[in-house]
């Protein structure tokens, strides 16, 4: 089978391996969709604490396929099943596991890091962390259905949200424009802050989707906050930047009583003045991860073309040539590249 492997920093090979083998309780899948995502990207570049992972390693966690065949003990599915996988193992065992907090698992592993990925025709899933995909779904469109759930969990788990809110989304990557996408199908008014670096692929990507935007190497980001939210300051403020001065700019910029949640993960320890943000009572929040029901919401708002997933998922990067989607991921000239392994 094909597939994309890295083999150092910035170093990928696209190879003809075996096909995986599948023990009794475990799950083949013919991946059809495998998308790129920040962490991918990070682990692509092997810094910013990515050194862990082992090498060699199939790449790709974001990814919905069809069932190819099941292990003697699986009677959940059968082959032709069209699934989605939640690519975090938990342990099941663990306080945070017991206590419903599994998304912070102790001993949780993460497909395509710990274990080989879904950049490649076959993969190997536990079928605790299959989801099925409903009919009127693509294949195409579900692979971007991991990182949506993410997006739920932000918005509908940790978020205070509602209708008639006015939110900022701090940064159009691919988390930012499905939390904003989200936050907008909620009711919210939302408005979506980049940088000059996204000017030209990823603001008019969410403008097409209905969303506000500015762009903050044209405009200042106070008098567009005053012009947007009639000098209140947000209701909510999502911070999916990944980079420390995103949450120093939320607490510049929720009103007094609003809440911050913090998406993205900083590399960087922030410089925050706490004094402002008890003297407003500001919330803040952090979301990480996804669990079972934010995949089913993700699901959900794909069924029911709530998100728009043909203007955000991108299908021009081919799997023969994957250095060229990493390179336009990091240069901001694409937001959700998906690798296609099989046309139907």
């Amino acid at each position: 089978m094909k597939a994309i492997v890295q083999t150092g920093a910035e170093s990928v090979d696209v190879t003809e391996q075996d096909q995986p083998d599948v023990a009794d309780d475990e799950v083949l899948v013919a991946v059809h969709s495998t998308g790129v995502c920040g962490s991918d990207a990070h682990a692509y570049l092997y810094h910013g604490g990515y050194e862990w992972v082992q090498l060699p390693r199939v790449m790709g966690h974001e990814y919905a396929g069809t069932v190819e065949s099941v292990g003697s003990a699986v009677t959940e599915f059968s082959p032709g099943d069209r699934v989605v996988e939640d690519p975090t193992r938990r342990c099941g065992r663990c306080y945070q596991c017991r206590n419903g907090q599994e998304n912070v698992c102790q001993n949780f592993s993460v497909k395509g890091m710990h274990r080989d990925g879904s950049y490649a025709e076959y993969t190997v899933a536990e079928p605790e962390n299959l989801h099925v995909v409903p009919d009127g779904v693509s294949l195409r469109d579900a692979a971007i259905t991991e990182p949506l759930s993410v997006a739920a969990r932000a918005v509908y788990t940790q978020s205070r949200l509602t209708p008639g809110d006015t939110a900022l989304v701090e940064g159009p990557g691919p988390i930012g424009v499905l939390v904003a996408a989200v936050a907008d199908a909620l009711g919210a008014s939302v408005l979506v802050s980049g940088l000059g670096a996204d000017a030209d692929y990823r603001l008019p990507l969410v403008e097409r989707l209905g969303i506000e935007t500015v762009d903050l190497s044209e405009r200042d980001l106070d008098p567009a906050v005053a012009e947007f939210t009639d000098g209140v300051g947000f209701d909510l403020v999502f911070d999916t930047t990944g980079h420390r001065s995103g949450v120093e700019t939320a607490v510049e910029q929720v009103r007094k009583g609003g809440q911050i949640v913090v998406v993205g993960l900083p590399g960087e320890s922030s410089d925050l003045q706490m004094a402002d943000v008890v003297r407003n009572e500001v919330e803040i929040q952090t979301s990480y991860g996804s669990v079972w029901r934010n995949f089913e919401q993700a699901l959900s708002l794909l069924e029911a073309g709530t998100v728009d997933p043909d203007t955000i998922v991108d299908t021009s990067f081919s799997t023969d040539d994957p250095d060229a989607a990493f390179a336009a991921f990091l240069d901001s000239e694409t937001t959700k590249p998906v690798f296609t392994f099989r046309e139907t």
